[in-house]
């Protein structure tokens, strides 16, 4: 493998590493890219240089700023180049954001860069052997570093570029810092700024920060200094909204008790269902989509709240918030099939509670809502998780977990203990569902015996929606084990429409 460290040093010596490369080697960690700051005049030359050399291609990034991007043909190895931010490297250092990441090393000084290939993705890099005398360092970095804090590296950090406020949570998720009090001081005076951060880049902030297990602990930070509101200002409302119900806080502490929930599951899947554990990882690849559905997922309950006699009530709030959640999506730059899985569990997300509020749950109520939901069922169960969980403490989740799998505890039974048992009949419920999916699945997803044509044949019928309504017919039969087989099928279907179709056309 090409010796890149000393390829930089041939073609670069007026270059430096900076960034989070630096950073992250003094934390012995690895990167997925080298960034190098140089002279502004010396960037397209020593990109086509290096280019040459390395065996990589190169394309500009960024004309007004000076970058330019390498990516080697071999290694998939990405360099970024980019030009000095003023006048030189320490105008170029004071300008960074935070004190950690304006750290700078000369590709000159001695170092070893330790390169892995990774199969379809990029490279990942680890720098190796820094010797620390040779370290720029105007701001403290290094000792910022070894506290563990994150501290901006200049007061105009949020007002040159808003979306830093989003970084601050996502690096102390990320690196597992603490964040100085000064830097939620700054943040509370320029939280509004936030809206001028492009959509896209704000939703790449909130997936990497979301799919941390520390996002939660992040999130209440980011309430506290009014920039979770100024993201997404729908949420001011549930601030005041239900505060008789859901104590100070309203909706909006029920949604972030709800976001803990939802956080704890995704870590400790075998613990909530440990039979099913393995099955549901798949699922559940990308936390930061389950997440985001469950921040939004009461978005619309201030605009439904109705006083009912002596009690509050949300109306078709899941309704309204599928729609109000499929326009911060928008806004957020997300993917039309993400916003779909999204907006279709918050839309549905009482259903369960519907089943529950039968004594019995019929393979037949199962079946239909799998139907229903499509691959947005399982999901969404584990939305129904985190919502359900959210109103007991964490010593009576913890009390009540192991029963969660047991049979199903009858509704009068649950009355008896109040909040703890409502919660543990609808966990209950959301195992059962769980059961009958894995368990059952020829229950849930009947294979299919007969096609449109074969009904039309049976029947002697023209094609219509009929045929349609009675395909549906023949699955909830064989949900329900009165067919099994294809006689069976077409057995059932003469007998159960064959006379209906035959009145039919004699009326005709």
């Amino acid at each position: 493998m090409t010796d890149v460290a000393a390829v930089l040093r041939q073609i670069v010596p007026d270059a430096y590493y900076v960034g989070g490369a630096v950073r992250d080697a003094l934390l012995k960690k690895t990167s997925g890219d080298i960034d190098l700051a140089l002279p502004k005049a010396r960037v397209k030359e020593a990109s086509l240089a290096l280019a040459k050399a390395l065996k990589a291609a190169a394309f500009e990034m960024d004309a007004q700023f000076g970058v330019w991007r390498l990516v080697t043909r071999k290694e998939n190895l990405q360099i970024d180049l980019t030009a000095f931010q003023g006048k030189n490297l320490k105008e170029d250092l004071l300008r960074r954001d935070f004190t950690f990441n304006a750290l700078a090393y000369p590709v000159t000084a001695p170092v070893t860069l330790d390169i892995q290939p990774v199969k379809g993705q990029k490279a990942q890099i680890r720098i190796k052997n820094l010797q620390k005398k040779f370290l720029v360092d105007l701001k403290g970095g290094l000792k910022d570093l070894k506290a563990k804090q994150l501290r901006l590296n200049t007061p105009r950090a949020f007002t040159d570029d808003p979306l830093r406020m989003l970084r601050v949570f996502r690096h102390a998720a990320e690196l597992k810092f603490t964040i100085t009090p000064s830097v939620l001081k700054q943040m509370k005076k320029d939280a509004p700024l936030i809206v001028h951060s492009a959509g896209e880049r704000v939703q790449e902030e909130l997936t990497r920060l979301f799919r941390t297990p520390r996002a939660y602990e992040n999130m209440l930070l980011m309430g506290k200094t009014g920039l979770l509101t100024a993201l997404f200002p729908e949420l001011e409302a549930q601030r005041t909204c239900a505060e008789c119900y859901y104590g100070k806080g309203g909706v909006l502490r029920h949604t972030l008790d709800c976001f803990k929930r939802e956080e704890w599951l995704l870590e400790n899947l075998q613990k909530a269902f440990p039979k099913y554990h393995k099955k549901l990882a798949g699922v559940v690849k990308d936390k930061a989509l389950f997440k985001m559905a469950v921040l939004l997922h009461d978005v619309a309950k201030p605009a439904t709240a109705k006083v009912m006699g002596d009690r509050l009530r949300f109306f078709y709030h899941e309704q309204k918030g599928a729609r109000m959640a499929r326009e911060i999506l928008e806004r957020l730059h997300y993917s039309k099939a993400d916003s779909r899985l999204i907006c279709a569990m918050i839309g549905e997300h009482l259903r369960p509670s519907n089943l529950a509020s039968n004594d019995v749950i019929t393979d037949r109520g199962a079946y239909k809502f799998f139907r229903d939901l499509g691959d947005a069922a399982l999901p969404m169960l584990l939305l129904c998780w985190a919502d359900y969980t959210s109103y007991i403490s964490d010593a009576q989740l913890k009390r009540i977990l192991p029963k969660s799998g047991e049979k199903l505890m009858s509704i009068e039974k649950a009355k008896k203990t109040a909040n703890v048992g409502k919660t543990l009949r609808h966990m209950q419920v959301l195992n059962l569902l769980f059961k009958k999916y894995f368990d059952s699945p020829k229950k849930i997803k009947p294979s299919k015996l007969l096609d449109g044509r074969e009904i039309m044949q049976a029947l002697h019928i023209a094609p219509s929606p009929k045929v349609g309504e009675i395909l549906e017919a023949v699955a909830l039969a064989q949900v329900e084990g009165e067919v099994q087989n294809k006689e069976e099928a077409l057995a059932f279907i003469v007998r159960r429409f064959g006379q209906k179709e035959k009145a039919a056309q004699t009326e005709k």
